[in-house]
Protein backbone atom coordinates (compact mmCIF):
# COMPACT_ATOMS: atom_id res chain seq x y z
CA UNK A 1 0.00 0.00 0.00
CA UNK A 2 1.39 3.40 -0.94
CA UNK A 3 -0.13 5.36 1.95
CA UNK A 4 1.47 4.93 5.38
CA UNK A 5 0.67 5.92 8.95
CA UNK A 6 1.49 9.60 9.59
CA UNK A 7 0.96 10.78 5.98
CA UNK A 8 -1.09 13.93 5.32
CA UNK A 9 -3.91 12.96 2.95
CA UNK A 10 -6.97 14.53 1.33
CA UNK A 11 -10.27 12.80 0.66
CA UNK A 12 -10.92 12.86 -3.11
CA UNK A 13 -14.36 11.19 -3.18
CA UNK A 14 -17.29 10.46 -0.89
CA UNK A 15 -19.23 12.47 1.67
CA UNK A 16 -16.10 14.06 3.14
CA UNK A 17 -14.58 15.10 -0.20
CA UNK A 18 -12.11 17.96 0.19
CA UNK A 19 -11.28 17.32 3.85
CA UNK A 20 -7.73 16.54 4.85
CA UNK A 21 -6.05 14.98 7.84
CA UNK A 22 -3.33 12.68 9.08
CA UNK A 23 -3.49 8.90 8.70
CA UNK A 24 -3.88 7.41 12.19
CA UNK A 25 -3.99 3.74 11.22
CA UNK A 26 -3.61 1.57 8.13
CA UNK A 27 -5.69 -1.60 7.75
CA UNK A 28 -3.81 -3.34 4.94
CA UNK A 29 -5.93 -6.51 4.94
CA UNK A 30 -9.01 -4.49 3.97
CA UNK A 31 -7.20 -1.72 1.98
CA UNK A 32 -8.57 0.93 4.34
CA UNK A 33 -7.14 3.80 6.35
CA UNK A 34 -8.38 5.77 9.35
CA UNK A 35 -7.89 9.51 8.89
CA UNK A 36 -8.15 12.01 11.75
CA UNK A 37 -11.36 14.09 11.47
CA UNK A 38 -12.69 12.27 8.39
CA UNK A 39 -15.63 9.82 8.21
CA UNK A 40 -16.54 10.43 11.85
CA UNK A 41 -19.38 8.33 13.31
CA UNK A 42 -21.29 9.09 16.49
CA UNK A 43 -21.48 6.23 18.96
CA UNK A 44 -23.52 6.12 22.17
CA UNK A 45 -21.50 4.64 25.02
CA UNK A 46 -23.26 2.97 27.92
CA UNK A 47 -22.38 3.87 31.52
CA UNK A 48 -19.73 1.45 32.85
CA UNK A 49 -20.12 1.95 36.61
CA UNK A 50 -23.01 2.67 38.92
CA UNK A 51 -23.44 6.41 39.33
CA UNK A 52 -21.55 7.35 36.17
CA UNK A 53 -23.28 8.64 33.07
CA UNK A 54 -23.12 7.40 29.52
CA UNK A 55 -21.73 9.59 26.78
CA UNK A 56 -21.77 10.24 23.08
CA UNK A 57 -18.40 9.51 21.44
CA UNK A 58 -17.24 10.61 18.00
CA UNK A 59 -15.13 7.88 16.42
CA UNK A 60 -13.24 8.09 13.10
CA UNK A 61 -14.20 5.13 10.88
CA UNK A 62 -12.13 3.49 8.11
CA UNK A 63 -12.22 4.84 4.56
CA UNK A 64 -11.02 2.99 1.48
CA UNK A 65 -7.49 3.86 0.39
CA UNK A 66 -8.66 4.62 -3.17
CA UNK A 67 -10.74 7.51 -1.83
CA UNK A 68 -7.73 9.38 -0.41
CA UNK A 69 -4.68 10.97 -2.03
CA UNK A 70 -1.45 12.13 -0.42
CA UNK A 71 -0.97 15.90 -0.13
CA UNK A 72 1.89 17.55 -1.99
CA UNK A 73 1.77 21.05 -0.57
CA UNK A 74 -1.93 21.85 -0.76
CA UNK A 75 -2.84 19.66 -3.74
CA UNK A 76 -3.54 15.92 -3.84
CA UNK A 77 -0.98 13.83 -5.74
CA UNK A 78 -0.37 10.24 -6.75
CA UNK A 79 2.44 8.23 -5.19
CA UNK A 80 5.19 6.50 -7.12
CA UNK A 81 8.52 4.89 -6.35
CA UNK A 82 12.10 5.76 -7.33
CA UNK A 83 15.33 3.95 -6.49
CA UNK A 84 17.88 6.25 -4.82
CA UNK A 85 21.25 4.79 -3.73
CA UNK A 86 19.83 1.28 -3.94
CA UNK A 87 16.82 2.09 -1.73
CA UNK A 88 13.19 2.32 -2.79
CA UNK A 89 11.81 5.80 -2.00
CA UNK A 90 8.23 7.07 -2.23
CA UNK A 91 7.79 10.18 -4.40
CA UNK A 92 4.82 12.25 -5.53
CA UNK A 93 3.79 12.33 -9.15
CA UNK A 94 4.26 14.30 -11.37
CA UNK A 95 6.55 16.61 -9.29
CA UNK A 96 8.77 13.84 -7.94
CA UNK A 97 9.28 15.26 -4.44
CA UNK A 98 10.28 12.76 -1.74
CA UNK A 99 7.75 11.84 0.91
Amino acid sequence: MKIHKGDKVMVISGKDKGKDGEVLEVISSADKVIVDGVNVAVRHQKARRRGSTGQIVEKPMPIHVSNVAILDGKKPARVGYDVVDGKKVRVTRPKGTKI
